[in-house]
């Protein structure tokens, strides 16, 4: 576990991301062809190849000592690089530094980097996967030029948006955010959606927020996985707006015109009776059971009058609904209690249905991520993870740092907790107990507290 905490904390940054193909340019004087995108774009075309020629040289040196499983990352004295080949001889490669200053060499450190950037690598093709399908595809559709211009068109834009410094634990779990609702407001959620479908059969699956919080998809886990990254921070954040009320709540905002409803697509038209509006919506991949399916974000067929269909049977309806979401979010807030600073903070991760829970990430998007505690406690989580990966058996891990924090991480039947208690003069046993209460009184966490006896437990001081 890693033994102090370090002075100064350096902001990481991107130093250079490319994709490349070592099939593609196989002979000598052919290396650039292999180069399918290099950010930056300035760089010399030499160094380009250089850089590109010594990856492949360390992946291939790699798979001599285990040929199914290629290198993921390098650390140098500067700098880490991560590979991830997400399809058959395609390479991802990304290196970041820390504004040219050399890192300290931990432990602890280099875990974190690894398993979080490695996440985000995998992040960059999910998110180009989502919009543009396989590379695969857009080879067969129209061979390297058409793979390196949609390349090229979706990095400029996506890496912009990479802000390594916000990326941490929650990034390598990749999960979602559950809006706790009762059942009578459930079902009347389900009936609508269902409802909607039915009236409109173009609409194929359909994905149900309140708050940035997921309350009903019909998608596949692993695509609303990515399409919830892609919505709670990049879409909505841009379309930010005042959080929906009840009908006759003062915070409402006045609807301008003479609509019935509160509601607008964000994706399409701003405004459905301006005829010179555009209906353009971006088009997403999602898995079948043989392959994938593309269609389209919001709606299927591009018209203005099933635009209006669907606004005139979503709106009114969708207005009501989120009365009584309002409602009940207000209701959870009063059974909870006043806001006051708790002695514990937790995230929790279910890996069977995505779910995770986080009262350490006070704001959470791809540009800001604010926590309440200290950068050197989110590492301390971040190397439990990474043991909690080397295993497969339930286990406990409890950490004291040297701020005189405690932290807990527990493994147990696919579910991951951790805990970071602010108890200096507590000891062992009581903040084990601590804990024990904190998973009684979380809904979440019912088979976690069920299992206490049979953990192994390791305990560490930092």
């Amino acid at each position: 576990m890693a033994s102090g905490m370090q002075e100064k904390q350096y902001t990481p940054s991107l130093l250079s991301f490319f994709i490349y193909n070592p099939t593609f340019g196989p002979r000598e004087g052919e290396e650039e062809k292999k180069i399918l995108f290099y950010h930056p774009s300035e760089v010399e075309k030499n160094e380009k190849i250089r850089n590109v020629g010594l990856c492949e040289a360390i992946v291939q040196f790699t798979r001599t000592f285990c040929p199914t499983k290629p290198a993921k990352s390098l650390h140098t004295q500067k700098n880490r690089q991560f590979f991830f080949e997400p399809e058959d001889n395609f390479w991802i490669v990304m290196k970041p530094n820390k504004d040219g200053k050399p890192p300290t060499i931990e432990y602890q450190e280099e875990e974190i980097l690894d398993t979080v950037y490695g996440a985000v690598v995998r992040q960059c093709y999910s998110m180009y996967k989502l919009f543009n399908g396989t590379f695969g595809r857009a080879m067969e559709a129209g061979g390297v030029e058409l793979l390196t211009q949609k390349l090229e068109k979706f990095f400029y834009r996506y890496l912009q948006t990479l802000h390594l410094q916000s990326c941490d634990l929650l990034d390598v779990f990749g999960g979602i955010s559950f809006f706790p609702l009762d059942k009578m407001t459930y079902l009347k959620i389900q009936s609508f959606v269902n409802k909607v479908e039915e009236s409109l059969s173009l609409i194929k699956y359909t994905a149900f927020l309140y708050n940035d919080q997921l309350i009903w998809s019909g998608l596949e886990q692993d695509d609303m996985r990515i399409l919830y990254k892609y919505l709670t921070t990049s879409l909505f954040p841009r379309h930010s707006e005042p959080e929906l009320a009840g009908r006759d709540s003062p915070l409402r905002p006045e609807v301008a015109g003479n609509l019935l409803h509160y509601g607008r697509f964000l994706t399409g038209p701003t405004n459905l009776k301006d005829p010179e509006a555009k209906f353009r919506f971006p088009k997403i991949f999602v898995s079948t059971g043989d392959g994938y399916e593309e269609l389209h974000l919001i709606v299927y067929k591009l018209t203005r009058e099933f635009c209006e269909q669907l606004d005139g049977l979503v709106g009114p309806q969708l207005t009501l609904l989120a009365s009584d979401i309002c409602e009940q979010f207000t209701i959870n807030r009063r059974i909870s209690g006043p806001e006051k600073e708790p002695q514990f903070k937790f995230i929790y991760f279910n890996h069977m249905n995505l779910a995770e829970k986080s009262t350490i990430h006070m704001r959470k998007t791809a540009s800001v991520c604010l926590t309440s505690v200290h950068p050197d406690l989110m590492k301390i989580l971040g190397d439990i993870n990474c043991d909690f990966a080397r295993v497969d058996e339930d286990e406990e891990i409890i950490v004291k740092a040297m701020t005189d924090y405690w932290v807990v991480g527990k493994k147990s039947d696919q579910r991951e907790l951790y805990v970071i208690l602010n108890q200096k003069n507590a000891n062992l046993i009581e903040v084990n107990e601590e804990v024990k209460r904190l998973c009684a009184t979380q809904d979440c966490f019912t088979t976690l507290k069920t299992v206490t006896s049979v953990f192994n437990r390791r305990l560490f001081f930092s």
